[in-house]
């Protein structure tokens, strides 16, 4: 089968970099890209009609946490100042001896309406990524059964995704007073680690090779020098690639540093993990970060000569409070930058607009974190960090994971005048503009409907499964708080 899709704007990819075409057209031959120019005279089977329409490569989000994520709408604006800006632990850390209730990652084996729940997580996270454009994933380390589920649904609905179970030697809990307790067990993390190992070896390739494995050691600071080695050598002998959280937090660097005598970002040096296929989630908090206030400043250096991908989650880290430090520097010392989601919401276009914004206040510059520097990072750089070359660009030869998006704003002024369609979609756009996403030669999203997917019905479900989360926040919160005490109204609540 044969597609030629007809646009008025095109990025097309030449000598190791985007370029823009207008008025050109893509063609391509059941998974695969067959031509991108001006003009095509071959026959075709079908033709799409994009004019007005921007064509683009898929988005690669590098950071995705499974699931509808209601408990972390227990974090904003809110925490306490003893996380250092990592809030998140108000909702991860469950007090000593329970589980987080009410969220299918942490539910034991057998529980009841388990496989639901599970399955509904699996369906939000792949149809908001979907719709927003990503046809690439990385889910960040959850558990076997959340990568099973995920499994199903990217099957289904016919996206891309690197999945792996996550594993470590044990996570923080909550004692009687609240405070931060590490429970350390090393052989849960071996056991974790083979675990992964052998479901990535079994399912790698699957899913006519959309489904591929990602060793996922969660943490630096929560997994024994034997497991990170175990992960490197299983990279360096399948060709796995990796991720994990490092230089992502105030405490993780400091417990590093007090156990190890090197930062997070030198231990993994040391331990030659460093790579453009390590994933380090954030890697913000590094020791040229002057907010650590950490005297030798040596890792940018580190992560540059080895080329290490940094997956960047610009909405999740400001909404923290969190900065990156600055985009110019990381992308002059050579880090490879790609964009992940995190938590919410699963918008890489306005993550991008975040990243640029963001990066300009940064680094002080209206020229530094370009429309087309932040593009590059969705795309390009995603494909890095999982050591693709078919993937992130269009290029005869390259796997047709293609989007269309929707230029005119849909009855809207947003957009105004398109002079550059990069410019306007990272300044003016949101993943709602994404009108057909095609998948592998597929077309599995087209005016913005994915077959099979009732998205009124999911976000229903969800809504019902968060009010659950909150509704039994004080069960497990270490300081048996509700959850309104954790995390007030945003105005004062009239309860009659």
């Amino acid at each position: 089968m044969r597609t030629k899709i007809e646009a008025s704007w095109i990025v097309a990819f030449d000598e190791g970099d985007h370029k823009l075409i207008r008025d050109g057209v893509v063609v391509y031959e059941d998974n695969k890209i067959l031509f991108v120019g001006k003009s095509f005279d071959g026959e075709v089977d079908d033709v799409i009609n994009a004019t007005g329409k921007l064509v683009c490569p898929g988005f690669i989000d590098t950071h995705v946490h499974s699931g509808h994520r209601a408990s972390h709408r227990l974090i904003t604006d809110t925490g306490r100042p003893m996380y250092y800006g990592q809030p998140f632990l108000e909702i991860s850390v469950p007090k000593e001896g329970k589980v987080v209730s009410g969220d299918p990652r942490y539910l034991k084996h057998g529980d009841s309406e388990s496989e639901s729940a599970f399955r509904l997580n699996a369906i939000f996270t792949v149809a908001e990524l979907l719709r927003n454009g990503v046809t690439t994933f990385i889910e960040y380390g959850s558990q076997l059964r959340v990568q099973e589920a995920l499994l199903g649904e990217v099957e289904r609905l016919g996206t891309r995704a690197y999945l792996g179970p996550g594993y470590d030697c044990g996570r923080w809990v909550g004692d009687k007073s609240g405070q931060l307790k590490r429970v350390r067990n090393d052989q849960l993390g071996l056991d974790g680690f083979n675990t992964a190992l052998n479901w990535i070896k079994e399912n790698n390739g699957t899913v006519e090779d959309r489904v591929r494995g990602i060793l996922v050691p969660r943490e630096v600071e929560t997994c024994s020098l034997e497991v990170l080695k175990l992960t490197r050598d299983a990279s360096n002998e399948f060709g796995f690639p990796m991720a994990t959280h490092a230089a992502y937090s105030v405490i993780e660097f400091y417990e590093v540093v007090k156990e190890h005598m090197k930062t997070p970002i030198e231990l993994l040096d040391d331990l030659d993990m460093l790579r453009p296929t390590l994933n380090i989630g954030h890697g913000n908090f590094i020791s040229d970060n002057s907010n650590l206030n950490y005297s030798s400043h040596n890792d940018l250096k580190l992560m540059g000569e080895s080329g290490a991908s940094i997956s960047h989650c610009p909405i999740n880290i400001m909404r923290r409070g969190r900065k990156l430090d600055n985009w110019k520097k990381y992308e002059m010392a050579g880090v490879n930058i790609s964009i992940g989601t995190d938590t919410y919401p699963r918008d890489m276009i306005m993550n991008m607009r975040n990243a640029s914004y963001h990066g300009k206040v940064m680094g002080n510059s209206y020229f530094y974190a370009s429309a087309g520097d932040v593009f590059r990072a969705a795309t390009i750089g995603g494909a890095i960090s999982v050591g693709r070359d078919d993937l992130g660009r269009l290029k005869p030869g390259a796997i047709a994971d293609i989007l269309i998006i929707d230029m005119t704003g849909r009855g809207t002024l947003r957009f105004g005048p398109v002079r550059d369609p990069i410019k306007s979609l990272v300044e003016c756009g949101v993943g709602d503009d994404v009108q057909t996403v095609i998948v592998d030669g597929k077309t599995v999203m087209d005016n913005g409907v994915i077959p099979d997917v009732d998205l009124s019905k999911v976000a229903q479900e969800a809504q019902i499964a968060g009010e659950q989360v909150w509704n039994t926040h004080q069960d497990w919160d270490p300081l048996e708080r509700t959850h309104v005490e954790a995390c007030p109204w945003c105005y004062s609540m009239d309860d009659i």
